[in-house]
């Protein structure tokens, strides 16, 4: 029975490196014999000839190489092509980034600048508003009278306005020009109050006890002084008359 040389596991078949492997060698094998049988006297010339004859490539292989390397270079100039659009693309999409965020930025900029000149804007309309109400009331606190009879009584009008005391113009001069005819320092010195030591005084011909008691606040406590004394007579003349316009005579 024949002895089995084969292994358990792998197959009886020559893989295709082992056919090389076999012709190699049977080649090897050949070119010894050859040389062996070339007599002595051979030229060495020819034995090296034999030996080093070049290997003749097919027009098949050539061909083969050829296309591959024409296949591996096209290749590699797509992948660049594609690796530079590549950048190209990422490159505008870069500056269009770019220019969008600068944009964003000028407009908030911008809208930071006009909402600085509104705010100022603003604030110097309030301050011209501010300045323009305290001029009013500047004015109106260093509102001037005249010194004379006409001042007077229109100076005692505007405080009996704020403190509510009725009477006109017209009311008060009537009965001034009838008590002092307009002289502030007149005392009459013969009547019964006279006599009875408290002489009526100023423009509307007040007694001291009246003056006293009918003082209006803010003006002088001279019974002399022209506001003071039309300013305390209109108040006494409300109070008994209802106004200094009923009175028409002695009061």
């Amino acid at each position: 029975m024949p002895k089995n040389t084969a292994t358990s596991g792998h197959s009886r078949k020559l893989t295709r490196a082992h056919k090389f492997s076999i012709a190699g060698v049977a080649t090897l094998g050949a070119a010894v014999l050859a040389f062996t049988a070339v007599p002595g006297n051979a030229q060495t010339t020819s034995e090296v000839a034999s030996v080093t004859a070049p290997v003749v490539f097919s027009q098949e292989q050539v061909k083969d190489v050829k296309a591959s390397v024409t296949d591996q270079l096209a290749g590699a100039t797509v992948k660049a092509e594609a690796a530079a659009a590549k950048k190209k693309a990422a490159d505008a999409a870069a500056a269009k980034k770019a220019a969008a965020k600068k944009a964003a930025a000028a407009k908030k900029a911008a809208a930071k600048k006009a909402a600085a000149k509104a705010a100022k804007e603003r604030a110097a309309k309030a301050a011209a508003s501010r300045a323009a109400k305290r001029a009013a009331l500047k004015k109106a606190a260093v509102k001037s009278y005249s010194n004379n009879l006409d001042g007077w009584i229109k100076e005692s009008l505007d405080i009996m306005k704020s403190k509510g005391i009725p009477g006109s113009y017209n009311g008060l001069y009537r009965n001034i020009m009838r008590e002092s005819s307009g002289n502030p320092n007149a005392i009459n010195n013969w009547d019964i109050n006279a006599i009875n030591g408290i002489p009526s005084k100023g423009l509307l011909q007040v007694i001291p006890p009246t003056f006293k008691a009918y003082h209006v606040s803010g003006t002088s406590w001279n019974i002399y002084d022209p506001v003071a004394n039309i300013t305390a007579a209109a108040n006494y003349a409300a109070d008994k008359y209802g106004s200094m316009d009923n009175v028409n005579g002695a009061y």
